[in-house]
């Protein structure tokens, strides 16, 4: 069986710094993975690039995603439209349209695969629609399919969010700090759902992660980025205030600010994106 996730010396150069240095590791199918690092390290950089939303560096490595080349040689694959229905990221903020019914939101995870006059239109068939309905009944939303998306808290915005990418069928679910914003018992529910999806669905999990307590508990594997470099990948456990002050020095606070009240470790057996829309979809169903 293919790896889940295959990076070959991954670099991003922006304008102004080097946000990802030969980054290379791989990911087997139904791993949960905690990315970590401080503020700036290249988290976020190498999550969009794992979906093809940021391009490496003409002269960097590879992406593949289940043992088929997403991008390489600073190049998208001429299959990026079809391997991202596999890919599913969701974001600290959420990216629903406020003013729409959860129920539309979620239906435009069917962005890559319906005609672009259904996402223009808003028009999709009565069994997208009731495929949508059973995605917001596995995460607890069911009841709030046809309210205005803006009425939701936030933990329940996230959980949206993830309906979209279970009804886009992805099969590896990238996270960017998806808690970050959110209470801790929103943060619970939230985490708690990743978690159910691995175990019972076997989807495999990145999730970039501000806070290290939240790593042990739910990943048994964490990837540490320091400076767009790849400085440590072994099992969560390893993650001790120490490691972290090695690894890191004064910056190791920002990872342990919370403290260990939310350390329990969490094992699970290891299982093996409906991706978000494509950008022009989203513009078109905000308009």
């Amino acid at each position: 069986m293919p790896s889940a996730v295959t990076v070959h010396h991954a670099t991003k150069t922006f304008p102004t710094q080097r946000a990802l240095s030969n980054v290379s590791f791989e990911v087997q199918p139904g791993e949960r993975v905690a990315l970590i690092g401080a503020s700036g390290s290249g988290k976020s950089t190498l999550l969009r690039s794992l979906c093809g939303l940021e391009r490496l560096d003409a002269d960097s490595g590879s992406v593949e995603v289940f043992g088929r080349q997403l991008q390489g040689g600073g190049r998208l694959s001429a299959d990026i439209r079809a391997l991202r229905r596999q890919v599913g990221i969701i974001f600290q903020q959420f990216n629903l349209v406020g003013r729409l019914p959860v129920l539309t939101n979620v239906l435009t995870g069917l962005a890559a695969e319906q005609p672009l006059w259904r996402t223009l239109s808003r028009s999709f068939p009565i069994e997208a629609q009731a495929r949508a309905l059973d995605a917001l009944a596995s995460v607890g939303l069911q009841a709030h399919a046809f309210q205005r998306a803006s009425t939701l808290s936030g933990g329940q915005q996230q959980r949206a969010a993830v309906a979209r990418v279970l009804l886009q069928g992805a099969r590896l679910l990238l996270a960017d700090e998806p808690v970050a914003s959110l209470d801790p018992e929103s943060t619970r529910r939230v985490m708690d759902l990743l978690l159910e999806l691995n175990r019972q669905q076997g989807m495999t999990l990145i999730v970039s992660l501000h806070n290290v307590p939240l790593a042990r508990r739910y990943c048994e594997r964490a990837i540490a980025l320091r400076n767009g470099a790849l400085i440590h990948d072994g099992p969560t456990s390893d993650l001790t205030p120490q490691f972290l002050e090695h690894l890191y020095g004064s910056a190791a606070h920002e990872l342990l600010a919370d403290g260990d009240a939310t350390d329990n470790q969490t094992t699970a057996p290891r299982p093996a994106c409906v991706t978000v829309p494509t950008r022009l979809a989203e513009a078109a169903i905000a308009a």
